[in-house]
């Protein structure tokens, strides 16, 4: 409930005030001086302050009124202020009007005014108290951001902000880290951010990938191996952790380590020891642990996959990365830092790359702009570079109201050879020049509309060659159907 100040030198003046707002939901507090007034302010949390301009009997000159506003502004510069006086001084409202007063009323009052007034007021000096506060939090947030090392990250969205901000947080202990995610979209980034920003960032940090291990040679690379511990082991070799010892150690897939590892890794985790491979000697070492997996751990504890006591040694901390597709405002971004300052985007290409789902994450997109650049015909890159095309009765122009299940991949014809839709892996493959096809023989997956066709000629400035490419026509297909919607070149 907001508290409202009245200051008036008339009590009766202060009563029907004080059981006017409170009947409209307002608590209030009254005093009679300035003095008094002051002191409320500095102890009190005050949302408005309604005073009176003259606190001296038989006095009219408004002094009082306008030495209590200006000390009230210098402790609280925020406060809304409204002044209601029985000897209303025009030159007095102005000056005071320009120096801040919220509003300025003459008595007897207008209730309804009085309270639009005061509601108005508040509801402002609410926003303007938590735009402050976002403020300050930005200011902080940026400025520990800016002191930070984020590793080449780029980013725009919220989501990924957040992400930031916790690494930025937990950077600074040596807790266990599990980062979750999707494949492609960015895990490895977040271990780096972890590691730079920590008190370990001067010592070893030591990257595994887990997946990409063999199993019969895993625990080797991990704990190290004897002199003929296993076959081709021709010489005594350190593991992983041994090489990390006093620093980071990332172990990317943790959901392909087999149980056999697992047991092993549970006891480094617990008590820093381990021997190698083959050997009996039990070595000791210090270091953090910083896992990601794509993997649904719970659902591989519950099938006896994982370990539920290393779970909850790794996930002390959790870094949970959304998917490209729930990070929108990153999508952008990210594809200006992939193509360079030579390249731009056609409108209609930012929409539709915004709009495509990007199933592999960043790893996909960063190969689709590979590709378009490779691709491209011009400096300003169309969706067609892109592999990129809305099907029929689709808008490019309108990716909020598209679903991105109609967007298909097609990479256009590179002089005489057309491929066809790119595969989730990033492959292409090579088919028959379109041109070359009879009409009648080619894949009917994709028929331009006018619309598209429109689009097309905006997008390649009515370069017929090209616009029939884009869309994967012949040039005398290309007419025909400008033919056929009343379009002119």
């Amino acid at each position: 409930m907001d508290t409202i100040l009245i200051v008036d030198d008339n009590q009766a003046v202060c009563s029907a005030l004080s059981l006017m707002l409170e009947l409209n939901g307002f608590k209030t507090l009254t005093c009679f001086s300035p003095e008094d007034a002051l002191r409320l302010v500095a102890e009190q949390e005050i949302a408005l302050v309604i005073q009176d301009m003259n606190f001296t009997q038989d006095t009219t000159s408004g002094e009082e009124g306008k030495r209590l506003f200006y000390d009230i502004r210098a402790s609280q510069p925020q406060l809304p202020i409204i002044l209601l006086t029985a000897w209303t001084q025009l030159e007095l409202a102005v000056e005071l009007v320009k120096e801040g007063v919220a509003d300025y009323m003459g008595k007897p009052w207008d209730d309804d005014k009085l309270l639009n007034s005061v509601n108005n007021l508040i509801s402002l000096h609410s926003l303007s108290r938590q735009n402050s506060q976002l403020a300050r939090s930005e200011h902080q947030r940026m400025s520990a951001i800016k002191d930070a090392d984020l590793c080449g990250i780029v980013f725009g969205s919220g989501a990924m902000q957040r992400c930031i901000d916790l690494a930025l947080q937990i950077a600074k202990s040596d807790v266990s880290v599990l980062i979750t995610g999707p494949n492609g979209a960015g895990k490895d980034k977040l271990a780096d951010i972890l590691h730079a920003n920590s008190p370990l960032k001067h010592k070893p940090f030591i990257k595994v990938n887990i997946g990409a291990l063999p199993m019969e040679l895993l625990e080797a690379e991990l704990f190290g191996a004897e002199a003929g511990a296993f076959t081709g082991a021709n010489k005594a070799r350190i593991g992983r952790f041994e090489a990390a010892d006093g620093g980071t150690l990332f172990l990317d897939e943790i959901g392909n380590l087999p149980l056999s590892g697992q047991v092993k890794l549970l006891r480094v985790l617990q008590t820093g020891e381990f021997e190698r491979l083959g050997s009996h000697q039990t070595r000791k070492v210090k270091v953090r642990v910083i896992s990601a997996t794509n993997a649904d751990l719970a659902e591989d504890i519950a099938s006896g996959r994982f370990r539920e006591d290393l779970f909850y040694r790794l996930n002390v901390i959790e870094l949970a990365l959304p998917p490209l597709n729930q990070r929108q405002d990153d999508i952008l971004p990210l594809v200006n830092h992939f193509i360079g300052q030579d390249f731009s985007l056609s409108k209609p290409t930012q929409q539709a790359l915004v709009s495509y789902p990007w199933p592999g994450n960043v790893r996909e997109l960063e190969n689709a702009c590979k590709r378009a650049v490779i691709l491209a015909a011009s400096p300003t890159l169309t969706m067609a570079d892109f592999g990129l095309k809305p099907v029929s009765g689709a808008s490019a122009t309108a990716p909020e109201s598209t679903p991105s299940s109609v967007i298909a991949q097609q990479i256009p014809a590179q002089q005489s050879a057309q491929q066809q839709p790119l595969q989730q892996g990033g492959g292409a493959q090579v088919s028959t020049p379109a041109e070359s096809q009879p009409e009648a023989n080619r894949p009917q997956a994709y028929e331009p509309t006018g619309a598209d066709i429109e689009l097309a000629l905006a997008e390649h400035n009515g370069v017929i060659a090209r616009v029939a490419k884009s869309l994967g026509l012949s040039r005398q297909a290309l007419y025909r159907r400008m033919e056929k919607f009343g379009i002119e070149k």
